[in-house]
């Protein structure tokens, strides 16, 4: 071996910074680690103590490895301002003491993607995750010494979870060994395929913030939907619990407490008639009470949050509650591979964690525990490259399976009538019909990013296309993976953008002070300075229009300079246009599914040579926010 820095050794150095414990000498070290990345093993996680858990969270349905590109744009706000994870490109780079064009660079950044993506490859895919879990039990001393965890966002994302209503997800995710977990796209199905997938579930499902609303408890509907699936879906009447708030496990010898944390805006954010007896909420208060109820009651060792809420509330959460001693985070899809030491309010400290999206990443936050206490965390973020893994067999064989699988007259792919099983699908396989080439891109199709993506313009030029609209409206998912130019445009890409239970679209006339109060409403969701009243997802995709949003200021006060893109008119506040959009909150419009729209604008709109060009992306200007760590080479205007 030569005298670089293996990254084995990197890695786990990377690991002992992020629970202070080692010196700033390492980073040093890491700048001399070397470019040659597959003569090492990256994967070798020597047990810290007793307890091992393993983590993923926001995987979103995605079965086979992918690209996918970090933001380019991840702005913090107020205290949020130049904190992770509002930190991006070089800046981020620099944060992490790691060098441009290495794996770890890849995988925590976009700085240099698609250069690095062809160097170094796809990431994430469950095969791959499960052989690596294997591994990491291993290391451990077998599973008796671990616990394994999803934060949520599993079960919806792609064409299958969605033909399958989720059931996909839950039986890979029984293959993968996942013990609990917590959720949010979960609750879009309906209540009752929740809680049928609940039954399939080998593990259990958490969440202290969740409960049954007072009116459902005094009505009979709810309990026979819950004795219709064994009960499953009322956990406590008394304190109106549908699920278990958290769970006592035994691992090692060693008793640890998870209490589980669904996303809290859930009815904010996603439609309420697919959960129409549960509501939501971070529920701060009851969370100290339970703490300190399971520390009375269990005398556990550690107490760990497996949440959804956005790290953002996470942070604030961990300096406003006792005695967790660590929160497994998701929803903002970031990959931090350095844990945020918060201190709580009885002066101990709690480690802030999130384990990215996609599959991308897994975190293995080992536990050295003395005397029924938790005296050190070490914890590390395992990159999931597909180059440097042999896919788990057992998890092949299931995907091609599912992949097998023939679409019949029994899939629901809409809430319409209309269109809730396309015929033209029936009697093909999944694979026959995801694996459609629409066309070859000729434009890097990314999505991730608090303002505009070329996925998310793509989907806004179809939707004009398809309703000869003004302007349209597309929702700031985080979700979406990525294509690299050059490539086909599959049906299956097309899916992961935009399978959702609610993808209907719309045409309706909207007059602009109508269109600046949702530009106004969906940056205040994003730009709240209060942690808790941010409802996660990114900026509304908007075509045809050009604005100036101002993140720092107050709502109403956000968004200006509003106009037309191909006259430069200014939107008039009484004037009406044609707006199209989809994925509505409210009550769901009864136009053609998007994915549909999407794919026949690409076939119609490519040329002769199968090529397809997304062209000019409509990025806002973004006023006052020079200097921001959240920012790098944005590639529109900032005043």
């Amino acid at each position: 071996m030569n005298n670089k820095l293996s990254r084995r050794t990197l890695i786990k150095s990377i690991g002992l910074a992020a629970t202070g414990s080692l010196s700033g000498s390492i980073y040093s070290l890491m700048a001399s680690e070397s470019q040659d990345f597959l003569n090492d093993d990256i994967y070798d996680f020597p047990m810290l103590g007793q307890v091992r858990l393993l983590h993923t969270t926001d995987i979103h349905a995605q079965l086979n490895p992918i690209y996918f590109r970090e933001p380019n744009v991840n702005l913090g706000i107020s205290t949020s301002s130049n904190m992770l994870p509002h930190v991006v490109g070089t800046t981020l780079i620099n944060k992490l003491s790691i060098q441009p064009g290495t794996l770890e660079a890849y995988a925590y950044t976009c700085h240099e993607f698609e250069k690095n993506a062809h160097r170094f490859g796809k990431m994430g895919g469950l095969s791959n995750i499960k052989t690596l879990f294997d591994r990491f039990r291993s290391q451990a001393g077998g599973v008796a010494n671990t616990l394994t965890l999803d934060g949520g966002d599993l079960w919806q994302g792609s064409a299958t979870s969605l033909w399958t209503r989720g059931q996909d997800m839950v039986e890979a995710s029984n293959i993968l060994g996942i013990q609990l977990m917590t959720g949010h796209w979960e609750f879009t199905y309906s209540q009752e395929e929740v809680l049928s997938n609940l039954n399939l579930f080998a593990g259990e499902f958490l969440s202290q913030n969740l409960r049954i609303k007072e009116d459902s408890l005094f009505e009979d509907d709810y309990f026979d939907l819950v004795r219709g699936q064994n009960g499953i879906g009322l956990f406590d009447e008394d304190f109106g619990y549908p699920f278990k708030p958290f769970s006592i496990r035994e691992i090692a010898g060693e008793k640890i407490a998870v209490i589980g944390q669904a996303f809290p805006r859930t009815a904010n954010a996603n439609p309420p008639e697919f959960f129409p007896d549960w509501s939501f909420g971070i529920r701060e208060d009851d969370l100290t009470t339970l703490v300190q109820d399971i520390k009375r009651q269990y005398a556990p060792a550690g107490i760990f949050l497996l949440s959804h809420n956005g790290m953002d509330v996470d942070l604030k959460l961990a300096s406003r509650v006792s005695d967790i001693d660590a929160i497994l985070g998701g929803h903002t899809h970031d990959g931090i591979p350095l844990p945020v030491e918060v201190e709580s309010p009885n002066g101990k400290t709690c480690l802030v964690t999130n384990a990215g999206s996609n599959g991308k990443f897994i975190g293995v936050m080992d536990l050295d525990i003395k005397n029924n206490r938790v005296n050190g965390i070490r914890y590390q973020m395992a990159p999931v490259f597909d180059r440097l893994i042999a896919p788990d067999p057992t998890v092949e064989k299931f995907i091609k399976r599912l992949n097998n699988r023939v679409y019949d007259h029994n899939i629901i792919e809409s809430r319409s009538a209309t269109y809730s099983c396309n015929q033209d699908r029936v009697g093909k396989s999944f694979d026959s019909i995801l694996n459609e080439k629409l066309a070859k891109t000729s434009d890097l199709l990314y999505r991730r990013g608090n303002f505009m993506g070329s996925w998310d313009q793509l989907i806004c030029n179809a939707l004009e296309h398809e309703y000869a609209s003004d302007v349209s409206l597309s929702p700031g998912f985080r979700w979406g993976t990525t294509l690299l130019a050059g490539e086909w445009i599959t049906m299956r890409d097309v899916m992961n953008q935009c399978a959702t239970t609610y993808g209907e679209t719309y045409t309706q006339k909207m007059n602009g002070s109508q269109i600046i109060q949702v530009l106004e409403q969906v940056a205040d969701n994003l730009f709240e300075s209060d942690p808790y009243l941010q409802s996660g997802g990114d900026m509304v995709r908007v075509g045809g229009l050009s604005y100036t949003i101002s993140p720092k200021n107050s709502l109403g006060n956000r968004i200006s300079d509003v106009k037309f893109l191909k006259t430069g008119r200014p939107l008039l506040p009484v004037e009406n246009y044609n707006v199209s959009g989809w994925a509505v909150v409210g009550d769901f419009p009864s136009g053609r599914l998007i994915w549909d729209i999407v794919r026949e604008y690409i076939i119609q709109t490519k040329n002769s040579d199968d090529v397809f060009s997304v062209g000019d992306i409509n990025h806002p200007t973004i006023s006052g926010m020079q200097g921001n760590f959240g920012i790098y080479q944005y590639q529109g205007r900032q005043v």
